[in-house]
Formats: C-alpha cells, sequence, structure tokens
C-alpha cells in the first residue's frame, strides 16, 4: 500500500476513535477538535492518493461522524456523568426518595385521631402544633381561631385536616 492511503485510512480511523473518546471524556471540546482536524487531514490524504478515495473518505467522515456523535450522545446519558450534568436522579436516589416519602406518609397518617393546638387562625389554612410539631392544616368546617384546641380527622396525601375540639 501506498503511504498517503495509510495515513489517510489511519487518520479516519483516528478521528473517529477520538469522536468515541469525546463522549465518555470531558475536554471541553478539546478531542472534537483534535478529531475534525485528523479527519480534514484525512480525507486530504486520500485525496493526495486518488480522487476516489478520497470521495469515498470524505462520504465516510459525513455520514460515520454524525451518526457515531448521535449514537454516542444516547449512550453519555446513562453514564454517571450524562446523569450527573442531566440531572437525572440515579436508582439509589430514587429508592431513599420513596422510602423517605412513605415514612412521611407513614407518619402523618399516625397523626389521625392525635390533638394539638391552633397556632395561627385557620382560614380555611392555617398551621397547628401536634406532638411539639408544627404542620399546615386545613380546617373541616368554619374559621378556627389560633390557641384553639384541633384534633385531625383525616390525612389526605400530605394535607392534614383539622377540626376544633370543645
Amino acid at each position: 500500500m501506498e503511504p498517503k492511503l495509510l495515513w489517510g485510512l489511519g487518520l479516519l480511523a483516528a478521528s473517529l476513535l477520538l469522536l468515541i473518546l469525546e463522549i465518555f471524556v470531558p475536554s471541553a471540546g478539546l478531542i472534537s477538535f483534535v478529531s475534525a482536524a485528523c479527519a480534514v487531514a484525512g480525507v486530504v490524504a486520500l485525496w493526495m492518493h486518488d480522487t476516489y478515495w478520497g470521495l469515498a473518505g470524505l462520504l465516510v467522515m459525513l455520514i460515520a461522524g454524525p451518526g457515531i456523535f448521535f449514537y454516542g450522545l444516547t449512550l453519555w446519558r446513562h453514564t454517571p456523568l450524562g446523569r450527573k450534568i442531566i440531572g437525572e436522579v440515579s436508582e439509589e436516589e430514587l429508592a431513599t426518595q420513596r422510602l423517605l416519602e412513605e415514612k412521611v406518609r407513614l407518619d402523618q397518617q399516625r397523626l389521625v385521631g392525635a390533638r394539638g393546638v391552633a397556632v395561627t387562625d385557620l382560614r380555611p389554612v392555617g398551621v397547628v402544633t401536634i406532638e411539639g410539631k408544627r404542620y399546615d392544616a386545613l380546617s373541616e368546617s368554619t374559621l378556627i381561631a389560633a390557641g384553639t384546641p384541633v384534633k385531625v380527622t383525616v390525612v389526605e396525601g400530605t394535607q392534614i385536616k383539622v377540626r376544633a375540639v370543645t
């Protein structure tokens, strides 16, 4: 084989490999720039060898380059770095979040029947203290003045409904 053909094919292969590397190694575009330079140099070397080789190399770069780049982006989303940059939550974080939400829901369900005191006026929403903790609550009936004893009647999701105790 002739040296220009070998150089052209080698530079095109290096360009594609560098493009794949750019997906997984954050370099602020430096590796992409080197990849593009290798692609241009490879196409020029192939063109110097033969017009048909140059045209074939150009077509390969125009098709394979963007194809590899966009396929790499779909893979990149699933890497730890990609998930951090995009802001996706990992499976472990989702499991922890679900456990915390379940704990809060169970804690609030435990409040049904508990007694407390209205800290602010409930018109119909306000703040109550139950077992030393402050909660946002919704009055089931009319206005409940601050300082009035209340009883939790229903917990729906994160909403706590209370009624004045007479």
